[in-house]
Order: C-alpha cells, then sequence, then structure tokens
C-alpha cells in the first residue's frame, strides 16, 4: 500500500485549543500510537505553514543516541536558553521525555520562560502523572492520544466497510499496520511489538523477576475481554489451572502496570440505581485490538468479544468516560437479588448513554436478555443496543435505539439518531 498521510485533525485541534495557555502540554499514549509523529510533523508543519520561523521551534527527539548530552538537565536548560535569541514566541518539543534527567524540574523552569511555549510526549501514565500533572500543580495538560479510530483507520485504508472492518478486528490501529501490504507482515510487526517493545518496557521498566508471570496474566486478560475480573479469583486460578502462585497483590501490581503502559483500560462498576461505584471486581479491554490478537497469537477471534472492545474504545475516543452498569433487583421475597448488567454507561458532561453490545439478537430469548437491564432504569437518558449486523438504525416499541455497528461506527452522532 502506498503510504498516505494520516491527518489526526482532532488531536491537532486540541493541541492549537491549547496553544500558549501557560501549561505544559502532555501528549500520553501507548508506543506506536502516533504521538511523536503528532507534534514532530504534523504540529511541527501547522506551526511552519503560519509562518512560524524554523528557528524558533526547538526540537528534540531525546530517544535519539546522538542527541544524549541533552538528556542532562542542566545542558538541556542551556541549549533552550542558547536557542531562544529573541522575545518572539519558541515552540520547545521534546519527544520522550522520561529520557530526561530531572525532568519535572526541567519542564517546571520552562514554564518561568515566558516566550516558551512547551509539549512534550511520553508513554507511562503513572511516571508522567505523578512527575508532570501532580508537580506541576495544575500547570501540566494532557492529551491522550489513542491508536486509530476505526474512522482514521477505514478512510487512510480505502477499503470497502466490511473490508476494513475485518481487518481493523484483527491488526487493530496503530499507525503503521496501514503500510504494511501483506498479512504475514501485519501479524510479524505486532508480534514483534508485542514482544520485543511492550514486554521488554514493562520488565525493564517495573524491574519485573518474573515476567512470564505477567506475560501470563495479560494472556487471561486477552482471552476474557468483557468479562469482570477479581483479583482473588485470578489468584486461584492461576494457582489450580497453571500452578503459578501469585499473591493478590502482585496481581494488583502487574495490572497496574499494565494500565499505566495503556496496553489495558480498567473500567470500573456503577451501581445505577444507588449511583455510587462498586469496588471490585472490574473490566479490562486491550487499548489496541491488535496487540490483543497479538498477545494470543492471532487464536480466539470471536467477534463478539473484538466488538465489544472497539465499540469501548470508540466511546473513549469519541471523549466519553466509560463504566460497567450493575442493576440489583430485589426478588418478591424482599430479599434475594439479581444482578443485571449494562455493558456500558457512556458520559460525557450532561450527556449519558446506555448502551448493550449484541454481537446477534438471534430470537426472543436473546432479546429479552439484552433489552431487560435497559427496561429496568426508570432515567430518561438514551438507550441503545449495537448489533454487528441488522437493519438500518430504527427505535423499538420501548424507545430502545437499535444500531448496526456500521451506523455506530459513522461517529458519535448515531447515538441521537
Amino acid at each position: 500500500m502506498e503510504k498516505k498521510r494520516i491527518p489526526r485533525d482532532g488531536y491537532l485541534s486540541e493541541l492549537l485549543l491549547r496553544r500558549e495557555n501557560g501549561m505544559v502540554k502532555v501528549v500520553t499514549g501507548m508506543r506506536r500510537s502516533g504521538k511523536s509523529y503528532l507534534l514532530t510533523k504534523i504540529f511541527h508543519e501547522h506551526l511552519l505553514g503560519e509562518g512560524v520561523p524554523p528557528d524558533h521551534i526547538l526540537e528534540v527527539a531525546l530517544d535519539d543516541r546522538r542527541k544524549a548530552r541533552l538528556r542532562n538537565p542542566d545542558e538541556m536548560l542551556a541549549w533552550i536558553e542558547g536557542s531562544m535569541k529573541d522575545g518572539g514566541t519558541y515552540y520547545l518539543i521534546l519527544d520522550e521525555v522520561q529520557f530526561l534527567g530531572d525532568f519535572a524540574e526541567v519542564l517546571n523552569s520552562c514554564l518561568h520562560m515566558d516566550n516558551l511555549d512547551v509539549y512534550v510526549t511520553g508513554s507511562n501514565s503513572r511516571f508522567l502523572s505523578r512527575d508532570v500533572i501532580t508537580e506541576f500543580r495544575g500547570r501540566g495538560d494532557e492529551i491522550h492520544m489513542f491508536p486509530l479510530s476505526f474512522a482514521e483507520f477505514s478512510s487512510a485504508s480505502e477499503q470497502p466497510f466490511s473490508k476494513a472492518l475485518d481487518d481493523y478486528l484483527c491488526y487493530g490501529g496503530l499507525p503503521y499496520i496501514l503500510f504494511c501490504d501483506t498479512e504475514k507482515q501485519k501479524t510479524s510487526y505486532l508480534t514483534r511489538l508485542f514482544r520485543e517493545v511492550y514486554i521488554k518496557d514493562l520488565v525493564e521498566r517495573n524491574r519485573l523477576q518474573h515476567p512470564a508471570e505477567m506475560e501470563e496474566l495479560l494472556r487471561f486478560y486477552a482471552s476474557s475481554v468483557g468479562a469482570l475480573s477479581s483479583l482473588r479469583k485470578l489468584a486461584d486460578t492461576f494457582l489450580s489451572v497453571k500452578g503459578i502462585r501469585l499473591s493478590v497483590n502482585t496481581i494488583g501490581a502487574y495490572s497496574d502496570h499494565l494500565v499505566d503502559a495503556f496496553l489495558l483500560n480498567k473500567t470500573m462498576r456503577y451501581d445505577i440505581k444507588g449511583r455510587k461505584y462498586i469496588d471490585s471486581p472490574h473490566k479490562y479491554y486491550f487499548e489496541d485490538i491488535g496487540i490483543r490478537n497479538a498477545c494470543l497469537g492471532f487464536r480466539q477471534l470471536e467477534r463478539n468479544h473484538l466488538m465489544e472492545n472497539l465499540i469501548y474504545n470508540e466511546l473513549r475516543q469519541w471523549g466519553f468516560s466509560v463504566d460497567v452498569g450493575n442493576i440489583a433487583l430485589t426478588g418478591g421475597d424482599g430479599h434475594s437479588r439479581q444482578m443485571l448488567e449494562v455493558d456500558f454507561v457512556a458520559n460525557q458532561g450532561h450527556r449519558r448513554y446506555y448502551i448493550q453490545s449484541a454481537y446477534q439478537i438471534p430470537d426472543e430469548e436473546k432479546r429479552e436478555q439484552e433489552m431487560r437491564p435497559l427496561l429496568k432504569i426508570r432515567d430518561a437518558f438514551r438507550k441503545i443496543v449495537v448489533t454487528f449486523e441488522g437493519m438500518p438504525p430504527y427505535h423499538n416499541e420501548d424507545g430502545i435505539l437499535i444500531l448496526r455497528l456500521e451506523d455506530f461506527l459513522k461517529g458519535q452522532q448515531s447515538l441521537d439518531l
């Protein structure tokens, strides 16, 4: 496939909205999701197109060995100050800022330079959130960058919907996938990336003594996407099935490492009637479906699970916070309880949507299973069922919107049809 520029216009707009706001703009996200390209190509070229002089864009790729001396905090500050020759606005772009020693102190110092506007990338949530967002005391502005959304992917791939969806559900949305010509190239790239970048990075960053155990946990999450995960039950499963003895605390720490590296996203359970969060268990979804599949050697490609992960990712990319909904029903005796689940409770400001992911609804029993939780919700927010195939969008007799996945993937406006 001929290489094609992927504009990522939404992220460029976010950068421009935050331009010269007196804060450090921190672009976070999983490795190879396009953070560096966003800042060093798209944003850089936008600045040049506006007429910003090239020498007013100070750019350093800190993972480049040739820039090793600038990883020293004092060398970096001296280089920045020496590069600013006049009172015009300068734009500092630091790629992979975690390579910079005492980087929080350096960036705090940069905030004292009135004509310097600062942008950085980093690939670890806890690392950046603790050292930048917290230490800046409100002067760090985070922009989280996801892999390509389905709309971005399909637009760049220029394939019919069904073929683009098949590719996306198998290989995910990391941008380089669009430049691979064969299935072998795609699977090899994702497998190598999973093994040689993500796993190696996790082991080195967290100084893991038993990396095979963490990989085993990641494979468990990959094979049970959308299932509730209790740390205690996981510990029991590892012992009984794998013969591996892991404490609840170790499994919790490993899970946090996977979330911090943006491989997984953890969802909370929300008691819809009680209007409160439930501590455990949780659900985990993969930030990129292709990495999930690579973790399992491209086996277990069940479309119902992949579709649920895809819907979750799209909602997040549209700017929603997403929880798992729970509804507790009391039996006729006033004591027995039944728990019903709503796949997603999506919130954005004053907007809320209750969404079920139903790959197929082949009969009345399945229909009742999917509709019942939604019908038990007594508020007036929109209730939606997304199916893999079916009729064009319509509302059933209970006012529930039935959406095909194809229509859902056209964008968040589909939720208000």
